[in-house]
């Protein structure tokens, strides 16, 4: 029974990573990797708050190919314009590495 139940923990965790390696991240580990990058300060998923919703960046991206590179190099840059007059400000990769931001962003178009 307790093999059983090892084996069962380890085919639930290798699935998680692979799971994260591909990009398909659940609402859980996004909002932990938004929380921990700061974008939760300004965003969520339905409200325009600071920034806008992310849903609304979904819909104004919506079918973009080269959206997941342009808002990657918004987030690390910063960005004012585009949204209104108040500012992006930079997120640097000790925030959130390149490999996470790729995955929210990812999840992010999925809105």
């Amino acid at each position: 029974m307790m093999r059983l139940s090892i084996q069962a923990v380890t085919t639930a965790t290798t699935l998680l990573f692979a799971a994260q390696a591909f990009g398909a991240l659940d609402d859980a580990a996004a909002t932990t990797m938004l929380t921990k990058g700061g974008c939760r300060a300004c965003h969520a998923v339905d409200k325009k708050m600071v920034g806008p919703s992310y849903q609304d960046v979904a819909k104004k991206y919506k079918g973009d190919a080269k959206a997941v590179a342009m808002l990657s190099e918004k987030v690390r840059k910063g960005s004012t314009g585009t949204w209104g007059q108040v500012p992006m400000p930079p997120t640097p990769p000790e925030r959130i590495s390149d490999a996470d931001l790729k995955a929210v962003l990812e999840w992010i178009l999925t809105k």
